[in-house]
Parts: structure tokens; C-alpha cells; sequence
């Protein structure tokens, strides 16, 4: 059987907008030098800051929500893997899948846990504690159904990884572990950035559409760059992220340094020449993009519990000081933006943390591996997983006739 793949993209990657984007051609270059010939196909309308797919000879091909030419399209292409781009996709399309290529082994791509961010978002805006009651949500019931549909799970955080676990009670063999998939940072290129003396200002980045990073934003300017202000009135604090819309550009002060730059197409260029990254998220889910930006560019951070979990596994000596309260928050950044010992101390940290939970090494046999294996035995794989038959049954029958009806109403 032909080694094919199949993404079904929530959008176009755009890795230099957002740590999706990136993860996502992280991915495909995992598939393309497994030999597999990929596809990726969405709904989306391609913006001008998508991955020119075209030009890593994956095939990109526009296809249609609740309309019957998707199964002429899968049929054709017969993959023998199927991802879909986060829980949505597969809600949209696993049903046409299951029916027209059965025995396609069906990966769902999490990004994040959904529902953990969205729980920890209703927590925050009705100041409350997260527990159970936050975690059950809505998005929970429908992501986790998904997961069980489907024949494996990539699941970017090991903390998620054990909330499914032990909150949910997902067998372990349907979940992997793949973390960002990151070349090694060689004693050359590590010496090669700029050092202390040569950096100047603070800096944070993400995605403006990203409610995590709009949220960290105002509470940064709010509560924390004041601090910051006032101890080093000649900072300044550069903001940059793809999609800044005129909400997100009056945040702007000029006369206290807080400044709104916007997209860049060189994120490594603006990251490293900056002395400490903040990232003050008070909510949010899986790997951090702007912590590894900042690893991999020799920046030292600031960031909160929610930011730093999962990203530094068991390791104690990290790249960042962690604090949730703004005025140790403020603390933190001062020190570490005025003591050259701190922070190159914490840039070599980074370094390290990089080159031992993230070489994409390390993770791309052992995932092609786990997958042909599954596949390989893919009736038993699927026998020890009832409720997934059960819920891909039942699926296929109430999505196929809501779809045909949308389909038909839409005539």
C-alpha cells in the first residue's frame, strides 16, 4: 500500500504567524522525509501569510464544508493516513472518512487541549478556582469523543497527556507524545547571538487572534510594565504578533514605551535582539511558540505557571523565572534585564532545555514507527478501543444526515 497522507487543515499553516503554523510544518516535514506523498487540504481561504506548500512538493488542494464533493476527492486520493488538523476538522470530516476509506489510519492532531484553555478562560473571568466543574466543559465532551474516534492522538504536552489520563481515562495507546519538533542548537550558533551588552528592551510575540496572548497583553500593560517602567524608564516593551487589529493598536503608549509593532516575517531576527522576552498568560493550553522562539534566539524570559507548564518536563534549571503575581512578575524582569550573571546563566539554560526535550531527533522514527505498527494491526488496535467504534457508529449516522441536510438546504 502506497505511503500516503492526508491533512485536513483547520487553516493554512503560517509559521511565521503563530506556533500552530509552525508545529503544523513541523509535521509535514516529518511525513515528507518518511517518504510519504502528503496532501493538505482545508476549507480556509489562503491568507498572504500562508506556507507556500507548493514549494515542498506537498499537494494543496481547497475543498468544501457539508457538500458530497469531499467523497468523490477522498475516494480518489485513497490515503492510508488521514490527520486532522484539530478536533473541528474531524467532527467535520471523520464521518466521510470512516465511510469512503475505511481502513485509513485516522490521527488527530490536538495543537493544545481545547477545552483545558477554554475551561481555565472561564475560570479567570469569573475569578475562580479551576477545578472539575471548569474542566467537564462542552469543548471537553466533543475533544475527547474525538480522540476516541480516532486511531491515534498527538499530544504536544505530557501535563495534557496526564489529564487525559487520569481525569478522563484515555488508554495510553491511543495517545503520543510529539512535542515541538526542533533542530538542535549547535556550540556555533549558540556563541553566534548577540550577548548581553548588545540587547536592548523587552519583547513579547503571538498571535493578536489568540485569546491567551490578547489577554497576557493587557494584563502585562496594566499590571506589570508600570513596575517595569519605573525602575527602567529608558525600556522599552515591543510587542509584536501577526493580526493586530485597531483594539489591539490602542493599547499602544508611546510615552511609556509600550509599544505595538505588529507582524514580523523575521522572528528570530526581532527575538534575538532583544534582552528578556515576557510572557505573562493567564490562561491557555499546551507548548508555548514565543518560550522555544525564545530558547532557540538565546532570550531569557519571565513567565507564568500556565506558560512555563509542560514546556520544561522535569529539568529545574530553565530559561525563565516563573511567577504569577505582577509585582514578583516585575521583579523578576528587572533582575534579569540588569544582571548579566542571571541572565546568561538562564540563556545557557535554554539552550540545553532545547537541545534534550526538543531534537526532533529524538521523535521521528520512534512516531512513523508507533504509526506503521498501529497500522499494521489496525482491526486489533480498533477492537481494544469499543467506545471508539461505538462513537464513530453513531457519529457517522447523526453528522452524514445533518450534513446531507445542510447540503440540500444550501442547494
Amino acid at each position: 500500500m502506497k505511503k500516503s497522507l492526508l491533512i485536513i487543515g483547520f487553516v493554512w499553516p503560517e509559521p511565521n504567524s503563530s506556533a500552530a503554523g509552525s508545529r503544523m510544518l513541523q509535521l509535514i516535514n516529518m511525513f515528507l522525509k518518511a517518504n510519504y506523498e502528503v496532501t493538505f487540504a482545508t476549507t480556509c481561504v489562503k491568507t498572504e501569510n500562508a506556507f507556500d506548500l507548493k514549494s515542498i512538493k506537498v499537494k494543496a488542494e481547497t475543498i468544501q464544508l457539508n457538500h458530497s464533493s469531499f467523497d468523490t476527492f477522498i475516494k480518489k486520493l485513497n490515503p492510508s493516513v488521514v490527520m486532522f488538523d484539530r478536533f473541528m476538522t474531524e467532527e467535520q470530516f471523520g464521518w466521510r472518512v470512516s465511510q469512503h476509506c475505511p481502513n485509513a489510519f485516522k490521527i488527530l492532531d490536538t495543537e493544545d487541549l481545547h477545552f483545558l484553555r477554554k475551561g481555565r478562560h472561564e475560570a479567570l473571568k469569573n475569578n475562580a478556582f479551576f477545578d472539575i466543574s471548569y474542566l467537564q466543559n462542552d469543548y471537553a465532551k466533543r475533544e475527547i469523543a474525538s480522540i476516541l474516534r480516532c486511531d491515534l492522538t498527538f499530544i504536544i504536552s505530557q501535563v495534557e497527556q496526564d489529564i487525559l489520563i487520569t481525569q478522563f481515562g484515555i488508554k495510553l495507546n491511543l495517545l503520543h507524545y510529539l512535542p515541538f519538533l526542533l533542530d538542535p542548537i549547535s556550540i556555533e550558533a549558540q556563541k553566534a547571538v548577540p550577548n548581553f551588552k548588545e540587547r536592548a528592551n523587552f519583547i513579547t510575540i503571538g498571535n493578536f487572534l489568540h485569546e491567551p496572548n490578547t489577554d497576557a497583553i493587557r494584563f502585562l500593560k496594566s499590571e506589570i510594565w508600570p513596575i517595569i517602567r519605573q525602575k527602567l524608564p529608558d525600556a522599552q516593551m515591543h510587542i509584536y504578533g501577526a493580526y493586530a487589529a485597531q483594539k489591539h493598536k490602542q493599547l499602544e503608549d508611546k510615552h511609556q514605551g509600550f509599544l505595538i509593532k505588529g507582524y514580523t516575517d523575521n522572528v528570530s531576527e526581532v527575538v534575538k535582539n532583544a534582552k528578556v522576552l515576557l510572557a505573562p498568560l493567564r490562561f491557555g493550553a499546551g507548548l508555548k511558540g514565543k518560550l522555544i522562539d525564545a530558547m532557540q534566539n538565546g532570550t531569557p524570559c519571565i513567565t507564568t505557571t500556565i506558560g512555563a507548564e509542560g514546556m520544561y518536563g522535569t529539568i529545574r534549571d530553565t530559561n525563565a523565572f516563573i511567577a504569577d503575581d505582577p509585582e514578583q512578575f516585575a521583579k523578576h524582569a528587572i533582575e534579569l534585564y540588569t544582571n548579566k550573571i542571571y541572565w546568561r546563566g538562564k540563556q545557557k539554560n535554554g539552550f540545553m532545555i532545547l537541545n534534550t526535550l526538543y531534537d526532533k531527533n529524538i521523535y521521528l522514527k520512534d512516531t512513523i514507527e508507533t504509526i506503521e505498527n498501529l497500522q499494521a494491526d489496525l482491526i486489533a488496535h480498533r477492537q481494544q478501543n469499543f467506545i471508539g467504534q461505538m462513537l464513530t457508529h453513531h457519529t457517522l449516522q447523526s453528522n452524514k444526515y445533518m450534513s446531507k441536510w445542510i447540503e440540500e438546504k444550501n442547494k
